[in-house]
C-alpha cells in the first residue's frame, strides 16, 4: 500500500536544507571559514528577501530606508558612503524605491550636482513593519544561541568585517 505523498517543500526551503548539509568542496578547503560565511550570507539574504517581500521591498532596500528614517533626507552620495555601496547600485536602488513610491528625489539646493533622497509618507508607514521583520530575522538568525554566544558571535563578526575592510583597502 502506498503512502500519501507529502507536499514538496518550497524551493527556497529545500535549498536551505540542502545547503546546510553540503560538504565543503575540495577546491574550497583552503578557505572553510570563507565558504561558511558565503553560505550563511546567502541563506540570511534569502530569508530577508522572503520576509521583506511582504512589504514590497527587496534585500538592501530596507537598509537605504533605515538610513533615511533615522537621518532624514540624504544626498545620494552620502547613502553610497554610509552603506558601502557603489554609485551605480545605489542609483538603481533609489530608482526602484522611487518607482514603488517609497522615496522622492530632488536636486540639492546648495549643490546642483547632488541629488537629495527623502522618504515618503508611504515608506514612513512601513517603518514599524520593517523593524518587526528585522526582529523576526534576528530571531531566526540567533535561534537558541545564549546572550553570551550572541555577543561573542557579534564580536567575531565585527573583527572579521574589520579584517576584510583592511584587506579590501590594501587591494585598491
Amino acid at each position: 500500500m502506498s503512502q500519501p505523498k507529502k507536499a514538496a517543500p518550497s524551493r527556497s526551503a529545500a535549498e536551505a536544507t540542502v545547503s546546510a548539509s553540503v560538504p565543503v568542496p575540495a577546491s574550497a578547503h583552503a578557505g572553510p571559514l570563507s565558504h561558511a560565511i558565503f553560505r550563511v550570507a546567502r541563506l540570511h539574504r534569502m530569508l530577508a528577501g522572503q520576509l521583506l517581500r511582504r512589504v514590497g521591498l527587496h534585500p538592501s532596500q530596507e537598509l537605504v530606508m533605515m538610513q533615511l528614517w533615522d537621518r532624514g533626507p540624504q544626498r545620494q552620495t552620502d547613502l553610497v558612503r554610509l552603506l558601502g555601496s557603489d554609485a551605480a547600485t545605489m542609483t538603481r536602488t533609489i530608482q526602484r524605491l522611487e518607482h514603488a513610491g517609497f522615496v522622492r528625489r530632488c536636486p540639492c539646493a546648495t549643490d546642483k550636482r547632488a541629488t537629495i533622497v527623502e522618504p515618503t509618507a508611504a515608506s514612513n508607514a512601513l517603518r514599524h513593519e520593517v523593524e518587526r521583520i528585522w526582529a523576526e530575522l534576528e530571531s531566526s538568525t540567533t535561534g537558541d544561541l545564549t546572550p553570551e554566544q550572541q555577543s561573542e558571535a557579534g564580536g567575531l563578526l565585527q573583527q572579521i568585517e574589520e579584517n576584510l575592510a583592511r584587506a579590501a583597502a590594501q587591494e585598491t
